[in-house]
C-alpha cells in the first residue's frame, strides 16, 4: 500500500496510520450567503477583502461555516484581492463555539480576529460607533441611561443631515432589547418622539402617514390599505407578496388601523407575520 508512506512525510504520524482508506472524493458545493462583506475600492487594483460575522447565538458549526464561505469566496475572486481578513464580533466569549481545536492555526494568525464587545471597556470611553454596538450587551437595567447618554453624543459628535439614521438604529437597539415595550414606549423611554425617527421623516415628507389616517378616518379600506402596504415596505426594507397583499386587503378597517400604528414596532417581516397571526388567532 504505497499510499500509506505518505505518513512517513509527517512529523507526527497517526498511530492508526495502518488503517486508513485512501479515496478521492468529489465535494459538491452548498449554497453559501456570506452575512458581511467589505471589498476594497476597486480603483486601487487588488486589496484586501474583510468577512465580517456578527453572532450572537451560540453556533457549534460557525466556523466551519464562515472559513468554508470565505475560503469559496476568495477562491472565485482571487484574482481580485491579495488577502483576506475575518472579523468575528460576539457579545461574550461564552458564545463562541465549544471546539475550536481544528481551526487553531487560524484563530490564532492575525488573519482572524474575535472581538468579544463586553471586553471593550467603559461604553461612555469608546468612540459612538463601537459604543452602539456594546449597548446591546448592556445590562437591562443600565440600558437607558447608557442610551440616553449615547444619544447626547450622536447631537455633539454627528452632523444634524446624518443623525437620524443613528437615532434610528440606538432606537432599534433598544426595542430588541426592550421587546415587551412599544416602539413610543421605547422613544418616550430614551426622551425621544417619533417625529425624530427617520422612517416617521420620510413617511411625513411623502404624505404617506397623513393620507394613511385620512383614509382610516373616512372609511376608505382600499386606500388605507395600499397606504399601508407603502409604510410596510419602507420599513421593512421589502416589497409585499402577492399573498401579503391580499390577505392585508382582507383586514377590515379597525385591524388596519391598529396594524398602522403596530408597524412602527416591526423590524423584519417576521414581525409582521407574527402581529398578522396573532389578530387572526383572537378573532
Amino acid at each position: 500500500m504505497l499510499f500509506l508512506n505518505w505518513f512517513d512525510l509527517l512529523a507526527t504520524t497517526p498511530a492508526n496510520a495502518a488503517n486508513y482508506r485512501f479515496d478521492s472524493v468529489a465535494v459538491k458545493e452548498p449554497k453559501f450567503e456570506i452575512d458581511g462583506v467589505f471589498l476594497p475600492p476597486e480603483s486601487e487594483g487588488a486589496g484586501i477583502v474583510y468577512f465580517c460575522e456578527v453572532q450572537f447565538q451560540k453556533d457549534e458549526q460557525l466556523y466551519e461555516r464562515l472559513f468554508g464561505e470565505s475560503f469559496l469566496y476568495f477562491y472565485r475572486n482571487r484574482s481580485r484581492y491579495s488577502d483576506w481578513q475575518a472579523v468575528v464580533i460576539y457579545p461574550s466569549r461564552s458564545i463562541e463555539q465549544s471546539d475550536v481545536y481544528p481551526y487553531r492555526a487560524l484563530l490564532n494568525s492575525n488573519q482572524v480576529h474575535r472581538v468579544c464587545l463586553d471586553e471593550l471597556g467603559d461604553i461612555r470611553a469608546l468612540p459612538l460607533g463601537i459604543a452602539l454596538m456594546v449597548l446591546t450587551t448592556v445590562e437591562e437595567t443600565q440600558a437607558p441611561a447608557e442610551a440616553r447618554y449615547l444619544l447626547s453624543r450622536v447631537e455633539q459628535e454627528v452632523a444634524p443631515e446624518a443623525n437620524r439614521d443613528i437615532i434610528e438604529l440606538l432606537t432599534t437597539i433598544m426595542a430588541y432589547k426592550f421587546t415587551q415595550l412599544s416602539r413610543a414606549e421605547v422613544e418616550s423611554m430614551l426622551g425621544i418622539t417619533l417625529e425624530e425617527t427617520r422612517f416617521y421623516q420620510e413617511a411625513k415628507a411623502e404624505g404617506l402617514q397623513q393620507g394613511l389616517q385620512q383614509g382610516l378616518q373616512q372609511g376608505r379600506q382600499a386606500e388605507a390599505c395600499a397606504l399601508i402596504v407603502r409604510l410596510l415596505t419602507r420599513r421593512l426594507q421589502q416589497e409585499m407578496s402577492e399573498e401579503m397583499r391580499s390577505r392585508l386587503a382582507n383586514l377590515p378597517l379597525p385591524i388596519l388601523e391598529d396594524l398602522s400604528e403596530a408597524l412602527l414596532d416591526f423590524v423584519t417581516g417576521a414581525d409582521l407575520q407574527a402581529w398578522l397571526d396573532l389578530q387572526q388567532s383572537e378573532r
